[in-house]
């Protein structure tokens, strides 16, 4: 997945690793679109109009991937491979130059979930166009579940689960309090850091300082938008969503960050536990949802 992965767990059996690394080992057959050899790899460079078959992870994931594109109304996108990969943050490699304005229109074209035909109840998917999926925006969520999970399934109830900064919290510590985190802090801002308990949440977050290159003055981050075409420009700085599955936290937070502000709308439509920092010029100012207010207290 190109990142690190933490746990802290009370009174782990001595194959606990083995173990984690089990799970994250399938993560990545079924999900990365780095290797060539996953399921979804082999799926986009598949034949067009025929049936791939899904295993039942991959349905749950693909099903969440897209709820949440129709309920954000395209801002999350689970076929925008090939948009990433011509900004330079796909299995293609870096860029440090801006793509022509045809080449984004071409890109575009070749995007979207609405080149997909999904049969959850058959288990199986094909591709009316040439699109790549890339779950990047939610699998690394669906890991921290599926690691969880495993754990939960052997009987281990205490533990915290980190995944390239997605976490999930199960149980309590040792002196019976829950697992405290805070919040990932936006590098020079001043806003007061926030401290969320994890006893059965999870949190993911979403930053346009993590990845991106910069070209004549202009910072062009990893976020892109597939509505447009082009890396987000609408103040977002960061995004934190907690949810009970570390999946819909992770999706969630990729499409907060694409709406912008006015995004804020939706989470509270849908009930979302968000948190959204934005920036004008210098200064930085947060947002809360009303269910992560009531979290806080």
């Amino acid at each position: 997945m190109g990142t690190t992965w933490r746990l802290v767990v009370v009174d782990p059996p001595e194959d606990i690793r083995d173990t984690v690394e089990a799970v994250l080992a399938r993560m990545i057959a079924e999900f990365s679109h780095w290797e060539p050899g996953s399921r979804i790899g082999r799926f986009n460079r598949g034949m067009l109009g025929y049936w791939q078959p899904l295993s039942p992870e991959a349905v749950r994931v693909l099903d969440a991937a897209l709820s949440v594109h129709a309920a954000s109304g395209g801002a999350f996108d689970p076929a925008a491979g090939v948009l990433a990969d011509l900004w330079g943050f796909g299995p293609a490699g870096p860029r440090d130059d801006v793509p022509s304005a045809y080449a984004i229109g071409e890109a575009k074209v070749m995007s979207g979930a609405r080149h997909l035909e999904f049969d959850s109840e058959q288990r199986r998917i094909r591709r009316r166009e040439a699109v790549q999926i890339d779950l990047s925006g939610i699998a690394k969520g669906y890991a921290v579940d599926a690691v969880a999970e495993r754990l939960l399934a052997l009987g281990i109830e205490d533990f915290l689960i980190e995944i390239g900064g997605e976490l999930r919290g199960e149980g309590i510590k040792p002196d019976g309090q829950p697992w405290w985190v805070e919040l990932e802090p936006v590098p020079d801002s001043t806003l007061a850091p926030l401290r969320v308990a994890l006893h059965g949440l999870s949190v993911a977050t979403s930053g346009d300082y993590r990845r991106f290159f910069e070209r004549d003055g202009r910072r062009y981050a990893h976020s892109i938008d597939p509505r447009t075409g082009w890396p987000i420009d609408n103040q977002v700085v960061s995004v934190s969503v907690l949810h009970r599955e570390a999946m819909l936290a992770d999706a969630w937070a990729t499409a907060l960050t694409v709406l912008g502000p006015a995004g804020m709308a939706l989470a509270e439509q849908q009930g979302l536990a968000a948190h959204m920092v934005t920036r004008e010029g210098q200064a930085f100012s947060e947002r809360i949802s009303a269910s992560l207010q009531a979290m806080l207290g």
